[in-house]
């Protein structure tokens, strides 16, 4: 397909962002601060395993509508030149984060970690004040009112029930 993002030039964000979140920093933190190990069986970690697995599902499919039809990449070095507003975004406007805060979510459940959960906290709070103040007016200027439209029926962080409609405009 001509329109699509080449493999090598989605590895480096995907190496960078992605892998600095869920594994240089974690695995930083289970050596300054090794959770103790202690017995658990299998269910208990059934939950984490699926929303690590939600959240996997959801970083691909994210990555793949950014490299498709957005035209660029998840770094906001190469960022989409289309506006994307299909799948999980027209539920929320920030599924790739939310896929991995899950991830991250269930990295700290697996390995029972208060520092890895903290970092999660640390991780959410960072881009709740990202969004608003740098990336969501960047939005705005490259997408105009098609973005403002979009953010003003789209929640940032809380997924709507339905999905939206460019369309429709409805709620």
């Amino acid at each position: 397909m001509a329109d699509h993002i080449p493999a090598m030039r989605v590895l480096k964000p995907v190496l960078i962002l992605p892998g600095t979140v869920l594994v240089a920093i974690p695995t930083i933190l289970h050596f300054l601060f090794p959770a103790a190990a202690a017995f658990r069986p299998w269910w208990g970690w059934l939950p984490a395993i699926c929303l690590g697995v939600i959240g996997f599902s959801f970083a691909v499919w994210t990555v793949r509508l950014f490299t498709g039809p957005g035209g660029g990449t998840p770094a906001p070095w190469d960022p989409p030149q289309n506006l994307v507003i299909a799948g999980p975004y027209r539920f929320v406007r920030n599924p790739m984060i939310s896929s991995v805060l899950m991830m991250l979510a269930a990295e700290a459940l697996i390995a029972r970690s208060w520092p890895i959960a903290a970092w999660w906290a640390v991780f959410f709070i960072g881009n709740a004040v990202y969004f608003p103040l740098i990336e969501e007016p960047g939005l705005e200027r490259r997408f105009g009112d098609a973005y403002r439209r979009y953010k003003a029926n789209v929640p940032r962080w809380i997924p709507r029930l339905r999905p939206w409609t460019p369309a429709g405009d409805g709620s």
